[in-house]
């Protein structure tokens, strides 16, 4: 049962074009220029309840765009939206009863308020009653594991532990679609680890569909199990992350620092990217030679004083789509 059906979507903005001059400003004023910006380009897709889907893209994509139309924040241009059975743009507040949002970037809280304050004045804003209220608090405070946090400032926060308020505040109301836009933006790898969990087990207790926007490919593998790729406002890639991960996730990052110069006969799968005296930043194909493979024969060069592994960028990843998608064709 699809709870998202997205149809021939387009959304276009009139953006003014500044041109250099001080004679060019003055005219500006009188006669300004404008052009039109193509931010999301004729996509159509469905996502299934239950499902958590990764909305994956390079920044200026149209991945914010499309969230923004999908919970009737922006008005699209032309083509078909429902959400739930609902028109995002004629229905948006009955829609705004049955989803949640968290946006990594703009906070839902209040930021002199703790937490608390804010989630009494977010369950009288969804007509949550005192008894209700009470009883998701106290289940929503145990999931994330809350506690005193809860009576803090939300300025007092950090920013992980603000993030885990902010996805117990969008479930307050038990959305049956929670939308995630970079929700682990920021956040050091322990945190993220976290977030992610909770995600997965809000997924798996309660049904909670998801739609999820992320640079973080982290993100992607753990916690879905379809990815749509976006760039330039058109979807170029809809498939299960399984192979979307073996066909273009398979590449990682490892940078290690010596205490002593090496000189690195490296295996089969590994390539050295960049190489000094005291260090090197290696490419590993996992299909070829797993991390662990590669982390033993790291450390079984000895005085190894430093590793980290990481994922490639997702401009990165993104540019490898399209390039083998532009050579198949």
């Amino acid at each position: 049962m699809s709870v998202i059906e997205v149809r021939s979507l387009n959304k276009l903005y009139r953006a003014r074009v500044k041109e250099e001059g001080l004679g060019a400003s003055f005219r500006a004023l009188i006669k300004p220029v404008y052009k039109e910006v193509h931010a999301v380009k004729n996509i159509s897709f469905t996502v299934d309840k239950g499902e958590i889907l990764a909305f994956i893209g390079p920044n200026g994509a149209g991945k914010s765009t499309t969230i923004k139309m999908l919970t009737g924040i922006l008005h699209p241009t032309s083509g078909e939206i429902s959400v739930l059975g609902f028109d995002p743009v004629k229905q948006r507040k009955q829609l705004s009863y049955h989803i949640g949002t968290v946006f990594g970037q703009k906070s839902q809280l209040w930021f002199h308020l703790p937490p608390v304050d804010s989630f009494a004045l977010l369950g009288a804003i969804y007509d949550i009653d005192k008894k209700t209220l009470k009883k998701r608090e106290e289940e929503l405070i145990e999931c994330f594991e809350l506690g005193d946090l809860i009576k803090t400032p939300v300025r007092k926060l950090s920013l992980g532990q603000r993030i885990r308020c902010e996805v117990a505040a969008s479930l307050l109301h038990s959305p049956d679609i929670l939308f995630l836009d970079e929700p682990t933006i920021g956040l050091d790898v322990v945190v993220k680890q976290k977030i992610r969990e909770l995600i997965l087990r809000m997924n798996r207790d309660q049904g909670t569909t998801i739609f999820l926007t992320s640079h973080d490919t982290g993100d992607v593998e753990q916690l879905c199990r379809r990815a749509i790729v976006i760039d330039h406002g058109e979807i170029i890639l809809d498939q299960p992350v399984k192979k979307l991960k073996y066909d273009y996730l398979n590449r990682k990052i490892i940078a290690v620092r010596f205490n002593l110069e090496q000189h690195l006969d490296v295996p089969k799968g590994v390539v050295v990217e960049k190489s000094g005296k005291m260090g090197a930043r290696l490419s590993v194909d996992t299909r070829v030679c797993s991390i662990d493979e590669a982390m033993r024969w790291i450390i079984s060069q000895g005085g190894v004083a430093d590793i980290t592994v990481e994922d490639p960028p997702m401009e990165e990843i993104i540019s490898t789509i399209f390039t083998g998608k532009n050579t198949a064709e």
